[in-house]
């Protein structure tokens, strides 16, 4: 036993509000002379003890008496626990001469903390780990939980309720139910608090270290955000395992198979554990460290083999491991656990080093023997290496390649182990060079193209010497890594150097090769130069694996639909639906690209529901480690297709993740189209006042991204134009148009866009007084969208002919574009722009078939706006009715329709009030409001009116008429 110390300083409690106000409670309750008892369970390391401190703390700048202790696993004396807590207080503690734990004993000892507590006013005793009192301290501790020492007393215990004895559970439950008793059971922390924990442990935060804090040499995260999710799933939200995994430089990548390279800060910060390994008997604590080397789960039967036991030992060891909580049994099946996947790791490094080489040695002979998968032998093979290589390498090999589509990190661990091991040098060797490509491609696909690109050199160095389909593997290895690090003409040169000495058809090796090249085309615009070349690779897939058969179908799908041949793109991207949707994860996870040129095909070609399933398919099996250079294009994508389709609210989340994304990664030029992105959907989310952030946004954007026009940039080059067009920047929409299209056809956009474009630069240039150009631009717009034949395009073209005849005055001719145009971007699945259709058509349906018709188009286009979220289109609206209405073309109606599509129930409540002249205090207490809440909704409902008072607002409501007010 010992008295346990108060820290100097202690590390904020996130995550546990509600236990320190119920322990603040309790000891506000004292000066009125009322005592509890404070029971804190839970399973270790979740923070019992920092509750006991806080509480310490508390009571200490309450003037409260303080003594504390903490139980042992050691052998102790009857009493110790609260010898050691009150034996500096003689006039606390009667020493009894009877140490028996008698009812006399147990009562005076009572009546003596009685006395104490009159003497000295109000006290706390906290008693830590009480699961391991002797006998005596857990009678008395008993006694006081049944019969509270009466006055201002506070009795703290904290212990594990798998361990503590049935006698001390069932009084503390007599408490709870009886009110003597204050429970605390600590969760699990959820992300938010272990994020914060993050913060405050982390080194390079500058916040003051706590004593848990991490080692210096834990590496830093690029995403935080991420890493503090991946910290909470990985620790399950414990606070002693989330310590331990940073003090051991833990890397997501690498979890669970590895916990970190740390092995010190690993064994420092896990004192607590390894005292509890020490505490056992020799064949538990050799049963435990057999039990790490297996791994998640094992049984009687494997530790037996792997610790060398036996059967008999085994299970006699694994009763006392049960009984001290460090294994748990899984339910049927005989199988166990560590109580967490922490304290495995522990066991494992805190075990003898020749003990473990001897056990993992045991442990892949039988796996071996029971024919178990690649990557489980693996994963006992990677800690031979340097003691039995020849065994080794190649199940490392064989392990890599089973996993390296769903856990690339982890295949990359093992096929760098394995070439370090591997005997020789010599990249010339074609089992080295076979590692090398293996590895390389691991690599890359774990998101870190800057390690693998030292060794594509190296191979593609000694790629002349090697064999022909070697050869050819790794210059489409050294190709991937150049496009991944952004450098496509390195990527375009290594690619066709191999691909023009081949002979046609192409060999199976030139698949590959023909896809890096031709997804380099893509990317830069230019994917018509290769088109013939991709479809010829389509037809030499016979020879080719089943993996490199899918990305040349995808990419050949893809290229067609960025061309804009929609007929063939169409057939491809219902293929390419129907293959990828029958792959299981673990297999799309191996080539997300794939299902990020589906969803771009499909967004292309207005498949707007197949793209959504498929772009967050391919987030799903890309988030947590494997392909991260994927997942801010997913995100993208989605923003922009979410946008299109009127989720505006989404489209924002996914163009700021991306972006947050992109700037943690150091990617600048990506950062700034998401910028754009996003500020392209705050455009129509926000209303007409607050345009400035998303223009602001925009021009931010465009800064960081490159000035090069091609057409990889054209969807987010025409946002930004877009942005600026709605803000009334008509030249600045055309100048972004037209410099970025290459000349007034658009030639570097992409053949699917280039109907909106043409159509905005059309009326982009109505806008500028250059009506000839206008005219143009919009023909242009619907010969490019009959080539294409897509809904969407074509409504575009015909929106802005429609534009063109009303300011022209031809209204009877402008009104069946308009409509067509609506009807169009309805059935396509795009609200915004079809309520934005409605109301730039309003006026010629005011003119053409009457008023009633523009307010029934007005007030269609505000119901649907409302439903997604487009402010921009509803205070377009507004300011359409009032514009004619000061023409004379609509008045105020009897029902008050123009004012009651724009405002919400409960805004239309408040409105009536307060043009009635009551104030915001009196509105607030008729409806049962804040006053706060009453001024928000009134701002909301003056902009949404257009209008700066109240006056104003009651002089809408005589207009309007009182039929609904």
């Amino acid at each position: 036993m010992f008295a346990v110390q108060l820290p100097e300083s202690c590390c904020p409690l996130p995550g546990r509000e509600a236990e320190s106000e119920r322990l603040t409670e309790a000891l506000d309750a004292l000066p009125r002379g009322q005592g509890t008892v404070v029971e804190i369970a839970g399973d270790p390391g979740l923070g019992k003890s920092r509750l006991l401190t806080l509480l310490a703390r508390l009571a200490e700048d309450r003037g409260v008496q303080l003594a504390r202790a903490s139980g042992t696993r050691w052998p102790t004396t009857p009493y110790q626990l609260f010898e050691e807590a009150l034996g500096d207080r003689p006039e606390a503690w009667p020493f009894p001469t009877h140490r028996s734990p008698g009812a006399p004993v147990l009562r005076a000892i009572r009546r003596q903390f009685a006395d104490w507590v009159a003497a000295k006013g109000p006290c706390a005793l906290l008693l830590d780990d009480v699961q391991l009192l002797d006998e005596e301290s857990l009678a008395l501790v008993v006694h006081l939980v049944r019969t509270p020492v009466p006055g201002p007393f506070v009795l703290a215990v904290a212990h594990r309720p798998r361990q503590t004895p049935a006698v001390l559970r069932d009084a503390l439950d007599s408490g709870v139910r009886a009110g003597a008793v204050t429970r605390l059971r600590p969760e699990p922390l959820d992300r938010a608090a272990v994020a914060a924990l993050l913060g405050h442990w982390h080194p390079d935060t500058g916040a003051t270290a706590c004593p848990a804090a991490p080692s210096p040499g834990a590496p830093r995260r690029d995403d935080p955000a991420e890493h503090a999710d991946a910290l909470h799933q990985a620790s399950a939200g414990n606070p002693r395992g989330a310590r331990i995994l940073l003090a051991a430089g833990w890397q997501p990548d690498a979890w669970p198979d590895q916990i970190g390279p740390d092995r010190d800060g690993l064994l420092r910060e896990g004192a607590a554990l390894i005292t509890e390994l020490d505490a056992l008997t020799p064949d538990a604590a050799l049963a435990a460290a057999g039990a790490a080397v297996l791994g998640d789960r094992f049984s009687p039967e494997e530790i037996a083999e792997v610790s060398g036991l036996g059967t008999p030992r085994t299970l006699h060891a694994l009763d006392e491991l049960g009984r001290a909580d460090l294994v748990r049994p899984l339910g049927r099946g005989g199988r166990f656990a560590f109580r967490s996947r922490v304290l495995g790791h522990v066991a494992h490094e805190h075990a003898d080093p020749s003990f473990r080489l001897l056990a993992h040695r045991r442990a892949l002979d039988l796996l071996t023997a029971r024919d178990a998968c690649a990557a489980a032998r693996a994963r006992q093979a990677e800690h031979l290496v340097g003691t039995d290589s020849p065994t080794a390498v190649p199940v490392l090999a064989e392990g890599a390649a089973e996993v390296v589509g769903e856990a690339p990190a982890t295949a990359a661990r093992w096929l760098g182990l394995a070439l370090q091991y591997l005997p020789g040098s010599d990249l010339v060797q074609p089992a080295r060079a076979t590692l090398g490509i293996a590895h390389c491609t691991a690599l890359t696909a774990a998101g870190r193209p800057d390690e693998a690109h030292g060794l594509a050199h190296r191979l593609l160095a000694a790629a002349p010497h090697l064999p022909p389909d070697l050869r050819l593997r790794a210059h489409a290895a050294c190709a991937d890594v150049e496009r991944q690090l952004g450098r496509y003409d390195e990527a375009e040169a290594v690619a066709r150097a191999a691909l023009d000495p081949l002979p046609r058809p192409l060999p199976p090796g030139g698949v590959e090769l023909a896809f890096q090249y031709g997804l380099v085309h893509l990317l830069r615009g230019g994917y018509g130069q290769v088109r013939d070349l991709v479809r010829e690779a389509l037809r030499s897939t016979g020879g080719a694996d089943e993996a490199t058969g899918r990305r040349i179908r995808f990419l050949a799908g893809c290229g067609d639909a960025h061309l804009g041949l929609v007929p063939s793109a169409l057939a491809d991207a219902a293929d390419c639906s129907r293959l990828v949707d029958a792959l299981p994860d673990a297999v799309a996870a191996g080539s997300p690209e794939l299902l990020t040129l589906l969803g771009c095909a499909e967004l292309c070609v207005e498949r707007f529901a197949d793209a959504r399933r498929h772009l967050h398919r391919g987030l799903a099996v890309t988030v947590g480690g494997a392909r991260r250079f994927v997942v801010p294009r997913h995100q993208l994508w989605l923003s922009v297709l979410d946008q299109w389709t009127g989720r505006l609210s989404r489209a924002e989340h996914w163009a700021r993740e991306a972006e947050r994304y992109a700037r943690a990664r150091g990617s600048e030029k990506l950062a700034g189209l998401a910028a754009i992105t996003r500020a392209g959907a705050l455009m129509w989310s926000r209303g007409r006042r607050d345009a400035a952030e998303a223009v602001a946004l925009a021009e931010h954007g465009a800064c960081a991204v490159e000035t090069r026009a091609g057409r990889r940039d054209g969807l987010v080059t025409g946002m930004l134009a877009q942005v600026r067009l709605l803000n009334g920047d008509a030249p600045g929409c055309r100048r972004t148009l037209l410099e970025g299209g290459g000349g007034e056809q658009l030639p570097l956009f992409l053949p699917p866009l280039r109907p909106w474009l043409l159509a905005m630069l059309a009326v982009a240039s109505l806008y500028c007084r250059d009506t000839g150009g206008a005219r143009r631009f919009a023909m242009d717009a619907e010969l490019a969208a009959d080539l294409l034949g897509l809904p969407a395009q074509r409504a575009y073209a015909h929106r802005a002919r429609g534009v063109l005849h009303a300011s022209d005055g031809a209204h009877d001719l402008a009104l069946p574009l308009f409509k067509t145009s609506a009807d169009a971007f309805r059935e396509a699945g795009m609200p915004v722009q079809h309520a934005w259709t409605l109301v730039t058509g309003a006026r010629s349906a005011a003119e053409t078939i009457g008023p009633a018709a523009a307010l029934e188009w007005l007030g269609a286009a505000a119901a649907v706006s409302r439903g997604c979220g487009a402010l921009r289109v509803r205070d377009e609206a507004v300011r359409v009715q009032k514009e004619l209405a000061s023409l004379g073309a609509v008045t105020g109606s009897p029902d008050g329709r123009e004012v009651m599509m724009l405002l919400t129930e409960r805004e239309r409540e408040i409105a009536r009030l307060a043009a009635a002249g009551k104030r915001s205090r009196e509105i607030a207490m008729e409806l049962f409001l804040s006053t706060r809440t009453v001024d928000a909704h009134l701002s909301r409902i003056y902009r949404k009116l257009d209008i700066s008072s109240r006056a104003a607002l009651a002089s809408c409501f005589l207009q309007a008429g009182p039929n609904h007010f």
